[in-house]
Parts: structure tokens; sequence; C-alpha cells
């Protein structure tokens, strides 16, 4: 039953489907005669949107109008619409037309008919009512089958609440995040959301995104399934083009990335095009942007901006339109501050930044990426490979333990399964490759750590200060710079440094203590923590 509201309803002529001359013309189904005859759906006032070539047909079909439902006023409305199959043009016209209506929620209720016009005026029409631009409901009317009135549909806008629907959409983005992830059950919750937000910025945006996280974290192949995604769903069709910017260097890092022209330089027997030539219309994934030149930098940014840059070489400027992701395991906030990476590219390039954890943060999931990497295996071998029991027991007890530092993240995992795998008698890993397995991996974190200490105490002391330490002393001393870096403050370092000596004593004073030993190789606390 309708409301104490009046009814308004706007609709386009159908220029074929209302289209009919004689007494035959009752005979044939006219949506728009249609709809303001049915007894049960009074309508009051009807709007007629038509072109000005068809003013004949408008006129003969809004007199039928009055003759079946004498109570509906009928209002023609010339759009003025050029081209109807040319959708700027029509949702121009029909968008103007709303923004000069006066809609009273009060007095009326609107419906919008969308069976009659060109395919086109329909998609507006649905647009525009989607966005409330035509603040009413949709009307889908459809012929009789045999004799007898047409059918009517009201159309609901809210898709959440047709469940079939909503639960397609649900699994094609499970889909997609399943896509992004390999396939990988992953059960890392803070990844899981990550993966979700990356999955709507693919497809939605063709900003530039910012891969970070450490070394074998997982950017590069993430990269490389944000294409494939886009491929799938958006239709792009350039090519991924991918480049570590770690192995560009001197002179040659410009004409790789932009391209040069014959004769540019010793060398340049022939035109090249560059990365950036290659990527066009497609993606292109520069790892280790960090590693750029200021220079490789400033056409970078001229070419991300306004997709234009110069070949080395060249006064004629080239267009190149793609999608730049771009990967890092540097701190470029802390890089710009150095004066090595430009603050303008940074900005530019950090619309979406996803920084992505490392293994040893997401040790849940080691399980299900254990399992990809034997499936990787078996596929790249042609030899099926599987862990008894107790093997991968003993495996994911390592693995996910404290000990375990996961310092090459998945690179590790990678290759410590394939070791695993193909010592593997029959194709069943057992406890012995296991327990070889963790051997190695421990032995070669501890001699990462060793020379991590290393460097980190090389650069807080200075060459020649290093070398001036025995090497007994520089292995505590390096203990000390790491406790003084992971503390907020000197007092806690001290306190963590001197638990077990300080127990008993009356008069505590940690910090000075501190400040004495580093004092004793010219250092002080604020200089450790600092160094970078």
């Amino acid at each position: 039953m309708q409301d104490k509201k009046k009814t308004r309803v706007i609709g386009f002529l159908g220029t074929n489907l209302d289209s009919a001359q004689g007494p035959e013309r009752w005979r044939k189904w006219r949506p728009t005669v249609d709809v303001c005859s049915r007894e049960d759906f009074l309508v009051d006032r009807y709007e007629l949107l038509y072109e000005e070539d068809f003013t004949e047909l408008a006129i003969e079909v809004m007199a039928d109008i009055r003759q079946v439902s004498p109570e509906t006023e009928v209002i023609g409305r010339v759009l003025g619409i050029k081209k109807a199959w040319d959708f700027e043009d029509v949702f121009a016209k029909l968008y103007d037309y709303s923004r000069q209506q006066e809609y009273d929620a009060d007095v009326w209720s609107n419906f919008i008919h969308i069976t009659t016009g060109t395919h086109v005026a329909q998609i507006c029409l649905f647009l525009l009512t989607e966005s409330r631009h035509f603040p009413g409901r949709l009307i889908q009317t459809s012929p009789p089958r045999g004799r007898g009135q047409g059918g009517m549909t009201f159309i609901d806008l809210d898709l959440s609440k047709y469940d079939r629907l909503a639960t397609r959409f649900n699994e094609e983005k499970e889909e997609a995040r399943d896509f992004l992830k390999s396939g990988i059950a992953t059960r890392n919750e803070a990844f899981n959301r990550l993966i979700e937000e990356v999955e709507v910025v693919a497809l939605r945006s063709h900003a530039p995104i910012l891969l970070t996280g450490p070394t074998g974290a997982g950017k590069s192949r993430l990269a490389r399934r944000i294409y494939e995604l886009r491929q799938q769903r958006c239709g792009v069709e350039g090519a991924f083009v991918e480049v570590n910017c770690a192995t560009l260097r001197g002179d040659t890092a410009m004409s790789a990335l932009f391209g040069h022209k014959k004769g540019a330089f010793t060398g340049a027997q022939s035109d090249r095009p560059g990365l950036l030539r290659e990527a066009q219309g497609g993606l292109l994934f520069l790892d280790e942007i960090g590693e750029l030149g200021t220079d490789e930098q400033a056409v970078l940014l001229r070419a991300v901006e306004e997709g234009v840059y110069l070949p080395v070489g060249s006064d004629r400027a080239v267009k190149s339109k793609f999608q730049l992701i771009a990967g890092t395991n540097r701190d470029l906030r802390q890089e710009v501050a150095n004066g090595g990476f430009r603050e303008d590219l940074l900005a530019r390039i950090n619309t979406w930044t996803f920084e992505l954890p490392g293994l040893a943060q997401r040790k849940e999931d080691i399980e299900p990426n254990l399992d990809f990497e034997l499936e990787k295996f078996t596929a790249v071998s042609g030899r099926q490979v599987t862990l008894n029991k107790e093997a991968r027991k003993t495996f994911l007890q390592f693995a996910t333990s404290k000990d375990a530092s996961w310092r090459g993240n998945f690179r590790d995992l990678n290759s410590a399964v394939i070791r695993m795998a193909t010592l593997a008698p029959h194709g069943r890993v057992r406890v012995d490759e296991v327990m070889a397995e963790q051997q190695r991996l421990s032995a070669a974190w501890y001699r990462d750590e060793k020379d991590q200490s290393e460097i980190l105490l090389r650069s807080v002391l200075g060459e020649r200060r290093y070398l001036e330490i025995d090497p007994f002393d520089r292995v505590q001393l390096a203990y000390v710079v790491e406790i003084c870096r992971s503390s907020k403050n000197v007092s806690e370092a001290g306190r963590q440094l001197f638990a077990v000596s300080r127990v008993g004593k009356k008069s505590l004073n940690d910090s000075d203590r501190l400040r004495k030993y580093l004092a004793k190789y010219g250092l002080i606390f604020s200089e450790v923590c600092s160094v970078s």
C-alpha cells in the first residue's frame, strides 16, 4: 500500500519501445504508458524526458497517458541531448536537470524509470540515483508474458541487502586477497589487514605505492602480484618491469632507467629506450629505490609527476605513462635528513606506504609458508617431498622459537626447504635433515649477528679507534652499545647492564657507571644512540 505522499516518476521516452501509431498501439506494450496505467501504482506526476527530434512522439505518448490515467499530471522535458550515445553529454544534461529540480521528501515519493532510453541514458540515471542526485528509487518494468500487464520491479540500491550478490562480492574480494598472498593461508592478523588494504588500493588507485620492510620480506613478489591482479581486473596492457636500483651505478644508471641517444657518450652506438619506456602502460617496480643517485631521483620525479623525461643526450622529451611501485629496506625519512634522498620525491611516492613485516614478526605464518615452499619445490623439481610428522613438529618448534631470528626472512625459509627437500631420502624429510638444517641456520644467523655487531661498532667508533681496541674488549663494548641503543635513556641501559652486580649495593648509580665505561672509549650515550 502506498503512503499518503504523492508519487512522482521521472523517465526517458522510449523512441522504439514507446512508439506505435493508430489503434494498434493499444495492443503493444509501451513501458511509459504501462507504468502509468497500473491499479497498484498510482502516478500523480510523470516527467517525460526526451530529445527535441522526438517531440511528436512525446506529445502522442503524453496524450495516451492522460487517457489511461486522467489523474496523472504529465510534464514533458526537452533535455537538449545532442548525442544519445555520448556518455559525457547525456550525463552532463541529466546532472544539470537533477540540480534544477526540487525534491520535497515530505510531499513526494520519487521514482526513476530506467526501462526506456539508450543504454547510456539508463546507466546515467542509475549512477545519479545511486549518488542521490535523484533522491528516489529505481523502477524497472518488463513486457508481459502473453496477454495482460507487464512486470514492475523496485530496485534497492543497498546491494548489501542482496545476500547472493553480497556473497559473490565477498568471495571476489577474498579471491583477490588470496591472489596477492600467492594462495598462502596466512594467519597473522596485522599482515592480513595490510593485504586487504593493498587489494583496495591496487584496484582503485594509480598513485605510486611504496613497499618498505627488511630484505627478503616479500616486496618483489607482492609488487608482481599487484601487477597481475591489475592485469586481470583493470585490463593493464603494459609490461611489468623490475629493477634493483642497487645494481645501477655511475653513468650507466641514468642510461638504464631513461635510455640514451646514439652518440650520447662513448660506447653509445645505438639508441636505447630505457626501463621507463619499457614500462609504458604497465608497472615499474624500483626495488631499493634508496640506492638511486640524486640526479636519477630528479629525473624520476619529473617522470612520475608529468609522465615525461629526457633520455641521456636528447633534447626531446619522451612520454611514458606507468604506475610506480618502489621498494626499500631503508628509512627514507632518515635518508632525506642525511641528504641522500630527495624530500620532494619521497612526498610523491609515499601516497600509499605499506610496511611488510619480517618473518620473525609473523611466526604464526611459518607453517603455511613451509607448505607453500614445499609445493613450489615439487613444482620446480618434479619431486614430491613432504615432512614426516615428527620432522614437521621439530622444524616448527625451532622455527617459531625465540632463537630463530630469520634474518633473511622468506629467503632463509626458501633456502632451508630446498636444502632439506634435496637431501631427503625417498622424498620424505626426517628429523635428521631438520636437525642438520637447524644447525646451519643457527650458525649463519650467529655469523650475521656478529657481522652486524662489528659494522655497528665501527660506525660508532670510527675506523681508527676501532682498530686501537683489543678484540676481547670489542665484544663487550659491542654488547654495551646494543643495550644503549635499545634503551630509552642512560638510566634504563645502566639498570639492564648492571642488574646482577648492583644487588646488595647501598648506593646505586648505574648511570654514572655506564657513562664512565663509555668515556673510557671516548663515547657518550647520546652519540652512541644517534649513529645510524
